[in-house]
C-alpha cells in the first residue's frame, strides 16, 4: 500500500494502520510512514538473541524490517515474534532499527524525565524531519494520556531494543532507554524490550 501525503495523520498518535501513527521515516530513497503497534499486542520482553554471533544484514539504522528478517532467519526468537504478528489483519510487523527506534521516544515520550544530552542521543538523519541531539527539556513528555507513564499504550520506562546490531562488536546491538532517552548499546543476551512497528510508503 502507498499513501499520499492527505493520507497521513495529522497528529502523531493517531490510530492508523493497525497502531498508532508515529512519525515518518527515510528508509533510501523512500519515504515512509511509521506505525507503532498497540502495546497489548506489539510488545515483547526478552534477549536480543540468546547467541552472541555477527548476523549478516542487521546493521541497518533506518531499515527495520531488512534487520528483523535477518535475524529471524538466525533464529532469534525476538525476530521471529516480531513477523509473526498478526494484528488488526496486518502481518508486516518488525522490530524498529535504531533511527525509527528514537523516532518512536521523540514523538511518545513516557516521562517527565530530562533527557540525556550526550552529542550520540537524539541525533537521527533518517528521521523527517532530521532529529538533532536532545537537550534535557527536548523532547518533552508527549501530551498524549495513553502514551504517558502508566497509560494503556505507553512505552515502558525501561530499555527498548532496536534491530540493529553494534558495527564496532557483533556481541552488542543498539537499544535505547525510554526514560531519558540514553542510546546505547549491550550485550545480545540481556533482557529488555521491544515494541513492534510496521511502515508505509508515501508517494
Amino acid at each position: 500500500m502507498n499513501l499520499n501525503t492527505q493520507a497521513i495523520p495529522a497528529a502523531i498518535g493517531a490510530a492508523f494502520g493497525g497502531g498508532f501513527f508515529a512519525g515518518l521515516v527515510n528508509v533510501g530513497a523512500e519515504t515512509y510512514a511509521l506505525i507503532v503497534s498497540p502495546k497489548q499486542a506489539g510488545e515483547y520482553q526478552g534477549v536480543w538473541n540468546q547467541s552472541l554471533d555477527s548476523i549478516a544484514g542487521a546493521e541497518h539504522y533506518s531499515d527495520g524490517m531488512a534487520n528483523t528478517t535477518a535475524l529471524a532467519t538466525a533464529s532469534s526468537e525476538m525476530a521471529q515474534w516480531a513477523r509473526s504478528l498478526n494484528i488488526d489483519g496486518f502481518s508486516d510487523w518488525y522490530i524498529p532499527a535504531r533511527d525509527e527506534l528514537e523516532i518512536l521516544y521523540r514523538a511518545l515520550k513516557p516521562t517527565a524525565d530530562e533527557n540525556a544530552v550526550t552529542l550520540r542521543d537524539g541525533d537521527n538523519p533518517s528521521s523527517s524531519p532530521v532529529g538533532y541531539p536532545y537537550t534535557e527539556t527536548v523532547p518533552a513528555q508527549t501530551s498524549l494520556a495513553a502514551f504517558q507513564q502508566g497509560g494503556a499504550e505507553a512505552l515502558a520506562p525501561s530499555l527498548h531494543w532496536s534491530s540493529t546490531q553494534y558495527a564496532g562488536n557483533p556481541d552488542f546491538a543498539w537499544g535505547q532507554f525510554f526514560d531519558d532517552g540514553n542510546q546505547n548499546y549491550g550485550p545480545k543476551s540481556s533482557a529488555g524490550r521491544a515494541r513492534s512497528v510496521r511502515r508505509l510508503v508515501i508517494q
